[in-house]
């Protein structure tokens, strides 16, 4: 059994790594922004209201823990994403060496994934112009702060090009940096089956400093 602190356990992602974590029988500090959104009951689930805008907040927060993990997301719908994301992530990464904390994982994007050679999926067209703001920060924050972080183990968990409500199967493929295609031509993940693998890297690491990705 791990303690796991996981920032923006509210939202659809981190919502289900909250519960994976939970079913596999660790203890987990939900840091949310509203406390009311979170409706899971577990007794090894300790929920805490917080703004991770602040280093000192994140900081105090995650003391103790050896591993984070971060689904942080402004929120899609924000008029200011592309800000907010771009000042609150390096917020977030500094308060967590504050603390001491050895492992990072964050949920990333499939954005920077390459589709093929020197093509990124950000470049490639597919990506519609009204998540393009989210889509670009977040990458811009692995290629240009997190790519060069060598203070703290951290991880950048891209998904498939669509991650959506399924089902928990835990059959997948992972990857490193190219975008995973099925036969059908298809890059698919459940939010189910990527919270599977995510709690599967906390549990056992396997990549250190650098990004990996799955799908079907």
């Amino acid at each position: 059994m791990k303690e796991i602190a996981i920032i923006g356990a509210s939202g659809f992602v981190g919502k289900a790594i909250t519960e994976e974590a939970l079913n596999k029988g660790h203890k987990v500090t939900a840091i949310v922004r509203n406390a009311g959104k979170i409706s899971i009951k577990n007794p090894r689930l300790k929920v805490i209201e917080a703004d991770v805008s602040s280093q000192e907040t994140v900081a105090g927060i995650c003391k103790g823990f050896d591993t984070v993990i971060s689904a942080y997301s402004p929120g899609w719908t924000n008029p200011n994403i592309y800000e907010e994301t771009l000042k609150i992530y390096p917020t977030i990464l500094r308060g967590v060496k504050e603390a001491g904390v050895k492992r990072l994982l964050i949920v990333g994007g499939a954005g920077t994934l390459f589709v093929a050679p020197g093509l990124r999926v950000i470049d490639s067209g597919a990506i519609p112009e009204s998540i393009m703001p989210g889509v670009k920060s977040l990458g811009e924050f692995y290629l240009n702060i997190l790519m060069k972080e060598k203070e703290i183990d951290w991880v950048f968990f891209s998904p498939a090009r669509t991650i959506a409500p399924g089902k928990r199967t835990g059959k997948f493929r992972l990857g490193k940096d190219d975008l995973i295609i099925d036969a059908e031509g298809n890059s698919n993940i459940s939010v189910e089956d990527y919270a599977v693998a995510m709690l599967d890297e906390a549990e056992t690491p396997l990549h250190h400093q650098e990004r990996f990705t799955i799908g079907y």
